[in-house]
Protein backbone atom coordinates (compact mmCIF):
# COMPACT_ATOMS: atom_id res chain seq x y z
CA UNK A 1 0.00 0.00 0.00
CA UNK A 2 1.00 3.64 -0.65
CA UNK A 3 2.89 5.43 2.01
CA UNK A 4 3.42 1.64 4.20
CA UNK A 5 7.18 1.53 4.10
CA UNK A 6 8.13 5.32 4.39
CA UNK A 7 9.71 6.07 7.59
CA UNK A 8 8.52 9.77 9.46
CA UNK A 9 10.91 10.45 11.71
CA UNK A 10 8.62 12.29 14.25
CA UNK A 11 6.50 9.20 14.48
CA UNK A 12 9.42 7.15 14.92
CA UNK A 13 11.35 9.44 17.82
CA UNK A 14 7.64 9.29 19.37
CA UNK A 15 7.77 5.61 18.82
CA UNK A 16 11.10 5.45 20.65
CA UNK A 17 9.57 6.93 24.19
CA UNK A 18 8.18 3.06 24.10
CA UNK A 19 11.36 1.94 24.76
CA UNK A 20 12.64 4.68 27.84
CA UNK A 21 12.39 2.26 30.47
CA UNK A 22 14.85 -0.56 28.29
CA UNK A 23 16.86 2.54 27.12
CA UNK A 24 17.57 3.15 31.44
CA UNK A 25 17.52 -0.70 32.26
CA UNK A 26 20.47 -1.47 29.43
CA UNK A 27 21.84 1.78 29.90
CA UNK A 28 22.38 1.54 33.75
CA UNK A 29 23.55 -2.58 33.38
CA UNK A 30 26.25 -1.76 30.68
CA UNK A 31 27.64 1.77 32.69
CA UNK A 32 27.70 -0.89 35.99
CA UNK A 33 28.94 -4.26 33.96
CA UNK A 34 31.59 -1.88 32.61
CA UNK A 35 32.58 -0.23 35.71
CA UNK A 36 33.06 -3.72 37.78
CA UNK A 37 35.03 -5.35 34.91
CA UNK A 38 37.54 -2.72 34.56
CA UNK A 39 37.66 -1.95 38.59
CA UNK A 40 37.49 -5.66 39.84
CA UNK A 41 37.96 -7.84 37.19
CA UNK A 42 40.72 -6.71 34.56
CA UNK A 43 44.06 -7.71 35.37
CA UNK A 44 46.12 -3.93 35.40
CA UNK A 45 49.11 -3.85 33.26
CA UNK A 46 51.75 -1.30 33.39
CA UNK A 47 53.82 -0.33 30.79
CA UNK A 48 57.52 0.79 29.93
CA UNK A 49 59.17 2.04 27.41
CA UNK A 50 62.74 3.02 26.39
CA UNK A 51 64.00 4.27 23.04
CA UNK A 52 67.21 3.55 21.58
CA UNK A 53 69.00 5.96 18.45
CA UNK A 54 70.98 3.79 16.08
CA UNK A 55 73.51 5.97 13.90
CA UNK A 56 76.64 4.58 12.12
CA UNK A 57 78.97 8.13 10.96
CA UNK A 58 81.66 7.08 8.59
CA UNK A 59 83.69 10.18 9.51
CA UNK A 60 82.69 12.00 12.73
CA UNK A 61 84.03 15.19 11.15
CA UNK A 62 81.67 14.82 8.03
CA UNK A 63 78.26 15.84 8.47
CA UNK A 64 77.42 14.51 5.38
CA UNK A 65 79.01 10.96 5.69
CA UNK A 66 76.38 11.22 9.36
CA UNK A 67 73.53 12.27 7.33
CA UNK A 68 74.03 9.17 4.91
CA UNK A 69 75.15 7.09 8.65
CA UNK A 70 70.94 7.89 9.31
CA UNK A 71 69.44 7.18 6.18
CA UNK A 72 71.39 3.76 6.02
CA UNK A 73 69.80 3.41 9.64
CA UNK A 74 66.35 4.13 8.61
CA UNK A 75 66.56 1.81 5.82
CA UNK A 76 67.63 -0.56 8.17
CA UNK A 77 65.11 -0.45 11.30
CA UNK A 78 62.53 -3.06 10.18
CA UNK A 79 65.36 -4.99 10.23
CA UNK A 80 66.38 -3.82 14.11
CA UNK A 81 62.23 -4.56 14.46
CA UNK A 82 62.57 -7.92 13.86
CA UNK A 83 65.89 -8.57 15.31
CA UNK A 84 64.22 -7.24 18.71
CA UNK A 85 61.74 -10.08 18.56
CA UNK A 86 63.76 -12.80 18.22
CA UNK A 87 64.67 -15.51 20.64
CA UNK A 88 68.31 -14.28 20.53
CA UNK A 89 67.82 -11.38 22.15
CA UNK A 90 65.16 -12.22 23.90
CA UNK A 91 66.20 -15.29 25.93
CA UNK A 92 69.49 -13.56 26.46
CA UNK A 93 67.33 -10.75 28.17
CA UNK A 94 65.10 -13.63 30.31
CA UNK A 95 68.12 -15.18 31.44
CA UNK A 96 70.16 -11.99 32.65
CA UNK A 97 67.44 -11.21 35.05
CA UNK A 98 66.70 -14.39 36.01
CA UNK A 99 62.62 -14.84 34.62
CA UNK A 100 62.83 -18.52 33.38
CA UNK A 101 59.45 -20.07 31.95
CA UNK A 102 58.78 -17.13 29.63
CA UNK A 103 57.91 -18.07 26.52
CA UNK A 104 59.32 -15.70 23.35
CA UNK A 105 56.02 -16.11 21.20
CA UNK A 106 53.68 -15.56 23.90
CA UNK A 107 55.73 -12.60 24.73
CA UNK A 108 56.31 -11.31 21.16
CA UNK A 109 52.57 -11.55 20.93
CA UNK A 110 51.27 -9.77 24.33
CA UNK A 111 53.36 -7.76 25.72
CA UNK A 112 56.32 -6.77 23.46
CA UNK A 113 55.66 -3.68 20.98
CA UNK A 114 58.72 -2.80 18.81
CA UNK A 115 58.06 1.00 16.73
CA UNK A 116 60.29 3.06 15.12
CA UNK A 117 59.69 7.20 14.92
CA UNK A 118 58.96 8.34 11.56
CA UNK A 119 61.41 9.67 9.61
CA UNK A 120 64.53 9.29 11.94
CA UNK A 121 66.41 6.38 13.10
CA UNK A 122 65.19 6.08 17.01
CA UNK A 123 63.95 2.55 18.00
CA UNK A 124 61.33 2.40 20.74
CA UNK A 125 61.10 -1.14 23.00
CA UNK A 126 57.81 -1.07 25.43
CA UNK A 127 56.91 -3.75 27.39
CA UNK A 128 53.81 -4.45 29.38
CA UNK A 129 53.78 -6.69 32.34
CA UNK A 130 51.34 -7.20 35.61
CA UNK A 131 54.69 -5.79 37.27
CA UNK A 132 55.32 -2.48 37.10
CA UNK A 133 58.78 -2.51 38.21
CA UNK A 134 59.20 -5.83 36.06
CA UNK A 135 58.15 -4.21 32.65
CA UNK A 136 60.44 -1.46 33.03
CA UNK A 137 63.57 -3.86 33.60
CA UNK A 138 62.93 -6.36 30.52
CA UNK A 139 62.73 -2.64 28.42
CA UNK A 140 65.70 -1.50 29.54
CA UNK A 141 67.69 -5.12 29.04
CA UNK A 142 66.01 -5.85 25.94
CA UNK A 143 67.54 -2.54 25.06
CA UNK A 144 70.98 -3.17 26.47
CA UNK A 145 71.60 -7.33 24.69
CA UNK A 146 69.71 -5.76 21.28
CA UNK A 147 72.33 -2.78 21.76
CA UNK A 148 75.59 -5.61 21.71
CA UNK A 149 74.03 -7.78 19.22
CA UNK A 150 73.55 -5.21 16.65
CA UNK A 151 77.61 -4.32 17.31
CA UNK A 152 78.40 -8.08 16.38
CA UNK A 153 75.97 -8.38 13.57
CA UNK A 154 76.47 -4.85 11.91
CA UNK A 155 79.67 -3.75 13.52
CA UNK A 156 77.93 -0.23 14.87
CA UNK A 157 79.40 0.90 17.71
CA UNK A 158 77.70 4.23 17.85
CA UNK A 159 74.38 2.80 19.56
CA UNK A 160 73.26 5.67 22.13
CA UNK A 161 70.31 4.80 25.04
CA UNK A 162 68.18 8.02 23.79
CA UNK A 163 65.64 7.23 26.57
CA UNK A 164 65.33 4.45 29.94
CA UNK A 165 62.34 2.95 30.54
CA UNK A 166 60.97 3.99 33.93
CA UNK A 167 59.09 2.41 36.77
CA UNK A 168 55.21 3.11 35.79
CA UNK A 169 53.10 4.89 38.31
CA UNK A 170 49.59 3.92 36.63
CA UNK A 171 48.43 1.26 34.52
CA UNK A 172 48.22 0.97 30.96
CA UNK A 173 44.98 -0.72 30.25
CA UNK A 174 43.39 2.20 32.79
CA UNK A 175 40.33 2.60 30.09
CA UNK A 176 37.50 2.93 33.01
CA UNK A 177 36.05 6.29 31.31
CA UNK A 178 36.38 5.02 27.67
CA UNK A 179 35.08 1.82 28.06
CA UNK A 180 31.97 3.05 30.20
CA UNK A 181 31.31 5.53 27.30
CA UNK A 182 31.53 2.95 24.82
CA UNK A 183 29.29 0.38 26.64
CA UNK A 184 26.91 3.45 27.00
CA UNK A 185 27.01 4.67 23.19
CA UNK A 186 26.03 0.82 22.53
CA UNK A 187 23.86 0.10 24.80
CA UNK A 188 21.80 3.37 23.01
CA UNK A 189 22.41 2.49 19.56
CA UNK A 190 21.42 -1.41 20.42
CA UNK A 191 18.05 -0.24 22.15
CA UNK A 192 17.85 2.20 18.85
CA UNK A 193 18.71 -0.24 16.40
CA UNK A 194 16.08 -2.92 17.88
CA UNK A 195 13.32 0.01 18.14
CA UNK A 196 13.97 1.17 14.52
CA UNK A 197 13.70 -2.56 12.94
CA UNK A 198 10.44 -3.26 14.73
CA UNK A 199 9.45 0.06 13.82
CA UNK A 200 9.94 -0.42 10.14
CA UNK A 201 8.68 -3.70 10.10
CA UNK A 202 5.51 -2.96 12.23
CA UNK A 203 2.57 -2.88 9.85
CA UNK A 204 0.15 -2.41 12.38
CA UNK A 205 -2.22 0.58 12.07
CA UNK A 206 -1.76 3.25 14.23
CA UNK A 207 -4.33 6.53 15.69
CA UNK A 208 -1.18 8.25 15.36
CA UNK A 209 -0.81 7.69 11.44
CA UNK A 210 -2.95 9.04 9.10
CA UNK A 211 -5.33 6.42 8.30
CA UNK A 212 -7.56 7.92 6.36
CA UNK A 213 -5.13 9.25 4.00
CA UNK A 214 -3.32 5.80 3.34
CA UNK A 215 -6.13 3.24 3.82
CA UNK A 216 -8.60 5.86 2.29
CA UNK A 217 -11.35 4.87 5.43
CA UNK A 218 -12.62 7.73 7.66
CA UNK A 219 -12.82 7.50 11.45
CA UNK A 220 -15.52 7.18 13.06
CA UNK A 221 -14.65 7.06 16.73
CA UNK A 222 -11.31 6.35 18.99
CA UNK A 223 -11.48 4.73 22.42
CA UNK A 224 -8.69 5.16 24.78
CA UNK A 225 -7.07 1.95 26.69
CA UNK A 226 -9.07 0.82 29.45
CA UNK A 227 -7.42 0.51 33.37
CA UNK A 228 -9.81 -1.48 34.49
CA UNK A 229 -8.90 -5.06 34.25
CA UNK A 230 -12.26 -7.44 32.44
CA UNK A 231 -13.26 -10.53 32.78
CA UNK A 232 -15.73 -12.07 30.91
CA UNK A 233 -16.54 -15.50 33.30
CA UNK A 234 -19.86 -15.04 34.89
CA UNK A 235 -20.66 -17.11 37.26
CA UNK A 236 -23.99 -18.98 36.98
CA UNK A 237 -25.93 -17.27 39.73
CA UNK A 238 -25.02 -14.10 38.48
CA UNK A 239 -27.66 -14.92 35.20
CA UNK A 240 -31.07 -14.32 36.10
CA UNK A 241 -32.55 -13.27 32.74
CA UNK A 242 -34.23 -16.19 31.19
CA UNK A 243 -36.40 -16.30 27.27
CA UNK A 244 -39.85 -14.09 28.46
CA UNK A 245 -37.98 -12.95 31.11
CA UNK A 246 -38.69 -9.50 30.95
CA UNK A 247 -37.60 -7.97 34.64
CA UNK A 248 -34.33 -6.52 33.55
CA UNK A 249 -33.03 -8.60 36.81
CA UNK A 250 -30.01 -9.59 34.76
CA UNK A 251 -26.07 -8.12 35.95
CA UNK A 252 -24.20 -6.35 33.43
CA UNK A 253 -20.50 -6.88 33.14
CA UNK A 254 -17.92 -4.18 34.09
CA UNK A 255 -16.92 -4.06 30.56
CA UNK A 256 -20.14 -2.18 29.93
CA UNK A 257 -18.59 1.04 31.35
CA UNK A 258 -21.06 3.27 29.41
CA UNK A 259 -23.73 1.85 32.32
CA UNK A 260 -21.19 1.01 34.83
CA UNK A 261 -19.40 4.20 34.76
CA UNK A 262 -20.81 7.00 32.58
CA UNK A 263 -18.19 9.84 33.43
CA UNK A 264 -15.22 7.92 32.31
CA UNK A 265 -13.09 8.93 29.42
CA UNK A 266 -14.07 5.34 27.27
CA UNK A 267 -17.91 6.31 27.90
CA UNK A 268 -17.58 9.81 26.31
CA UNK A 269 -15.49 8.19 23.65
CA UNK A 270 -18.88 5.92 23.00
CA UNK A 271 -21.05 8.76 23.15
CA UNK A 272 -18.73 10.79 20.28
CA UNK A 273 -19.27 7.67 18.32
CA UNK A 274 -22.80 7.81 18.62
CA UNK A 275 -22.94 11.24 17.63
CA UNK A 276 -20.20 10.72 14.99
CA UNK A 277 -22.41 7.94 13.20
CA UNK A 278 -25.39 10.40 13.89
CA UNK A 279 -24.02 13.42 12.07
CA UNK A 280 -22.57 10.58 9.14
CA UNK A 281 -26.10 9.59 8.48
CA UNK A 282 -27.80 13.37 8.84
CA UNK A 283 -29.56 12.30 5.01
CA UNK A 284 -30.38 8.75 5.42
CA UNK A 285 -31.94 6.79 8.19
CA UNK A 286 -29.72 5.07 10.53
CA UNK A 287 -31.54 2.01 12.15
CA UNK A 288 -29.36 -1.04 11.91
CA UNK A 289 -24.98 -0.97 12.51
CA UNK A 290 -23.12 -3.83 11.88
CA UNK A 291 -20.09 -3.67 14.47
CA UNK A 292 -17.15 -6.16 13.20
CA UNK A 293 -13.33 -6.42 13.26
CA UNK A 294 -10.41 -7.64 10.90
CA UNK A 295 -9.51 -9.95 13.68
CA UNK A 296 -10.50 -12.08 16.72
CA UNK A 297 -9.39 -9.55 19.85
CA UNK A 298 -9.46 -6.41 18.87
CA UNK A 299 -12.94 -5.56 21.01
CA UNK A 300 -15.51 -5.60 18.61
CA UNK A 301 -18.35 -7.11 21.08
CA UNK A 302 -17.20 -4.47 23.47
CA UNK A 303 -17.58 -1.25 21.01
CA UNK A 304 -20.81 -3.12 19.68
CA UNK A 305 -22.11 -3.29 23.72
CA UNK A 306 -21.39 -0.16 24.73
CA UNK A 307 -22.37 1.30 21.79
CA UNK A 308 -25.67 -0.36 22.02
CA UNK A 309 -26.05 1.14 25.79
CA UNK A 310 -25.51 4.45 24.48
CA UNK A 311 -28.00 4.60 22.44
CA UNK A 312 -30.16 3.45 24.68
CA UNK A 313 -29.51 6.29 27.22
CA UNK A 314 -30.23 8.36 24.38
CA UNK A 315 -33.85 7.27 24.77
CA UNK A 316 -33.88 5.03 22.04
CA UNK A 317 -35.59 1.81 21.90
CA UNK A 318 -32.09 -0.86 21.29
CA UNK A 319 -32.05 -4.10 20.48
CA UNK A 320 -28.17 -5.57 20.14
CA UNK A 321 -28.07 -9.01 18.15
CA UNK A 322 -25.31 -11.05 18.29
CA UNK A 323 -24.70 -12.87 15.68
CA UNK A 324 -20.59 -14.40 16.17
CA UNK A 325 -23.10 -17.93 15.98
CA UNK A 326 -19.71 -19.59 16.68
CA UNK A 327 -17.94 -17.82 19.12
CA UNK A 328 -20.45 -15.12 19.98
CA UNK A 329 -19.97 -13.81 24.12
CA UNK A 330 -22.78 -10.68 24.41
CA UNK A 331 -24.88 -13.35 27.04
CA UNK A 332 -21.60 -12.81 29.23
CA UNK A 333 -21.26 -9.14 29.29
CA UNK A 334 -24.66 -8.45 29.77
CA UNK A 335 -25.33 -11.28 32.15
CA UNK A 336 -28.48 -13.17 30.33
CA UNK A 337 -29.28 -17.10 29.40
CA UNK A 338 -27.85 -18.11 26.15
CA UNK A 339 -30.18 -21.01 25.94
CA UNK A 340 -31.85 -19.96 22.92
CA UNK A 341 -30.53 -17.20 20.64
CA UNK A 342 -30.19 -15.95 17.03
CA UNK A 343 -29.39 -19.46 15.33
CA UNK A 344 -32.53 -21.06 17.33
CA UNK A 345 -34.79 -18.22 15.87
CA UNK A 346 -33.32 -18.51 12.28
CA UNK A 347 -34.53 -22.32 12.61
CA UNK A 348 -38.08 -21.52 13.82
CA UNK A 349 -40.73 -18.90 12.59
CA UNK A 350 -39.98 -15.21 12.70
CA UNK A 351 -43.38 -14.40 14.14
CA UNK A 352 -41.38 -15.84 17.07
CA UNK A 353 -38.72 -13.68 17.32
CA UNK A 354 -39.94 -11.87 20.75
CA UNK A 355 -39.51 -15.12 22.51
CA UNK A 356 -35.67 -14.92 21.56
CA UNK A 357 -35.58 -11.39 22.56
CA UNK A 358 -34.81 -10.91 26.40
CA UNK A 359 -33.99 -7.45 28.71
CA UNK A 360 -30.72 -6.34 29.83
CA UNK A 361 -29.97 -4.55 32.79
CA UNK A 362 -30.03 -1.13 30.63
CA UNK A 363 -32.94 0.56 30.49
CA UNK A 364 -34.29 0.55 26.92
CA UNK A 365 -31.70 -2.02 25.55
CA UNK A 366 -32.76 -5.51 24.26
CA UNK A 367 -30.42 -8.76 22.94
CA UNK A 368 -30.66 -11.63 21.10
CA UNK A 369 -28.11 -14.19 21.95
CA UNK A 370 -26.09 -15.91 19.64
CA UNK A 371 -27.81 -19.45 21.10
CA UNK A 372 -26.76 -23.02 20.44
CA UNK A 373 -23.75 -23.39 17.97
CA UNK A 374 -25.04 -23.96 14.76
CA UNK A 375 -22.92 -26.81 12.11
CA UNK A 376 -24.02 -23.91 8.93
CA UNK A 377 -23.30 -20.04 10.58
CA UNK A 378 -22.69 -18.55 6.81
CA UNK A 379 -25.71 -20.27 5.27
CA UNK A 380 -28.12 -18.96 8.22
CA UNK A 381 -26.95 -15.35 8.06
CA UNK A 382 -27.40 -15.97 4.21
CA UNK A 383 -30.66 -16.89 4.23
CA UNK A 384 -33.66 -15.04 3.35
CA UNK A 385 -35.13 -15.91 6.33
CA UNK A 386 -32.45 -14.05 8.09
CA UNK A 387 -33.04 -11.07 5.84
CA UNK A 388 -36.75 -10.95 7.12
CA UNK A 389 -35.62 -10.60 10.48
CA UNK A 390 -33.49 -7.92 9.91
CA UNK A 391 -36.25 -6.07 8.13
CA UNK A 392 -38.62 -7.00 10.76
CA UNK A 393 -36.10 -5.65 13.58
CA UNK A 394 -35.48 -2.31 12.27
CA UNK A 395 -39.63 -2.08 12.06
CA UNK A 396 -39.80 -2.46 15.79
CA UNK A 397 -36.67 -0.65 17.20
CA UNK A 398 -35.12 2.60 17.22
CA UNK A 399 -31.68 1.10 16.67
CA UNK A 400 -30.40 -2.71 16.05
CA UNK A 401 -27.02 -3.56 16.70
CA UNK A 402 -25.44 -5.96 15.25
CA UNK A 403 -22.62 -7.58 16.87
CA UNK A 404 -20.83 -9.55 13.92
CA UNK A 405 -17.66 -12.36 13.30
CA UNK A 406 -14.16 -10.90 12.56
CA UNK A 407 -13.97 -10.82 8.68
CA UNK A 408 -10.60 -12.35 8.23
CA UNK A 409 -11.41 -16.00 7.04
CA UNK A 410 -15.48 -15.63 7.44
CA UNK A 411 -18.15 -14.91 5.41
CA UNK A 412 -20.74 -14.17 8.28
CA UNK A 413 -20.26 -9.88 8.34
CA UNK A 414 -19.72 -10.17 4.45
CA UNK A 415 -22.91 -11.39 4.60
CA UNK A 416 -24.37 -9.19 7.23
CA UNK A 417 -22.74 -5.88 5.61
CA UNK A 418 -25.30 -6.07 2.67
CA UNK A 419 -27.96 -6.35 4.98
CA UNK A 420 -27.43 -3.29 7.67
CA UNK A 421 -27.68 0.82 7.22
CA UNK A 422 -23.90 1.12 7.87
CA UNK A 423 -20.73 -0.97 9.12
CA UNK A 424 -18.05 -0.37 11.82
CA UNK A 425 -15.05 -1.56 11.74
CA UNK A 426 -13.36 -2.01 14.94
CA UNK A 427 -9.35 -1.71 14.82
CA UNK A 428 -7.04 -2.08 17.65
CA UNK A 429 -4.38 0.50 18.01
CA UNK A 430 -0.97 -0.77 16.81
CA UNK A 431 -1.94 -4.42 16.77
CA UNK A 432 -4.18 -5.04 13.53
CA UNK A 433 -1.88 -4.83 10.60
CA UNK A 434 -2.42 -2.46 7.49
CA UNK A 435 -2.79 -5.07 5.25
CA UNK A 436 -4.97 -7.35 6.75
CA UNK A 437 -7.11 -3.70 7.57
CA UNK A 438 -7.37 -2.99 4.03
CA UNK A 439 -8.09 -6.92 2.66
CA UNK A 440 -11.00 -6.30 5.42
CA UNK A 441 -12.19 -2.90 3.71
CA UNK A 442 -11.55 -4.90 0.04
CA UNK A 443 -13.59 -7.07 0.89
CA UNK A 444 -16.84 -5.29 2.48
CA UNK A 445 -16.21 -2.72 -0.85
CA UNK A 446 -16.93 -5.65 -3.10
CA UNK A 447 -20.42 -6.28 -1.92
CA UNK A 448 -21.29 -2.82 -1.85
CA UNK A 449 -21.46 -2.43 2.21
CA UNK A 450 -21.61 1.09 3.49
CA UNK A 451 -18.61 1.54 5.75
CA UNK A 452 -18.94 3.66 7.89
CA UNK A 453 -15.29 4.14 9.26
CA UNK A 454 -13.08 2.25 11.77
CA UNK A 455 -13.21 2.59 15.41
CA UNK A 456 -9.86 2.76 17.22
CA UNK A 457 -10.04 0.99 20.10
CA UNK A 458 -6.87 1.11 23.23
CA UNK A 459 -5.65 3.89 22.22
CA UNK A 460 -3.39 5.20 25.28
CA UNK A 461 -4.43 8.39 26.32
CA UNK A 462 -1.03 10.77 25.95
CA UNK A 463 -1.34 9.96 22.01
CA UNK A 464 -5.11 10.68 21.86
CA UNK A 465 -4.48 13.71 23.56
CA UNK A 466 -7.14 13.74 25.89
CA UNK A 467 -7.86 15.97 29.02
CA UNK A 468 -8.78 15.70 32.51
CA UNK A 469 -12.17 17.60 31.97
CA UNK A 470 -13.30 14.20 30.71
CA UNK A 471 -13.60 12.54 33.25
CA UNK A 472 -11.85 9.85 35.61
CA UNK A 473 -11.51 6.29 34.10
CA UNK A 474 -10.55 4.63 37.39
Amino acid sequence: MEGMNEINLKEFFGYLKKYIVFYILLLGAALAGTYFYDTEVKTPLYQSTTKVVLVQPEDSENAASTLNGVSASQKLTATYSEIVKSELVLEQAFNNLNLNGIKVDDFVKNQLKVNTVEDTSILSISVKDESAEKSADLANEIAKVFSKEISKIYNLDNIVTYSEAKIPEKPANNTTTRDMIIAGLLAVFGVTAIAFLKFYLDDSVKYSEDVEKSLRIPIAGKIVKSEVKFTNAKKKEDIHSTIGDNQGSAKVSPELVVEKRPKAIISENIKSLRTNLQFSAVDNELKTILVTSTNAGEGKSFVAANLAASFAQADKRVLIVDCDLRKGRLHKLFGVSNLAGLSNLLMDEILNSRRYIQQTGVKNLSIITRGSYPPNPSELLSSKKNKGLVFRLRNDYDIVIFDGTPVSGLADSVILSTLVDETLIVTKDGVTSKSALNDTKESLNKVGANIAGIVFNGIDKKIAKYYSYYGDDK
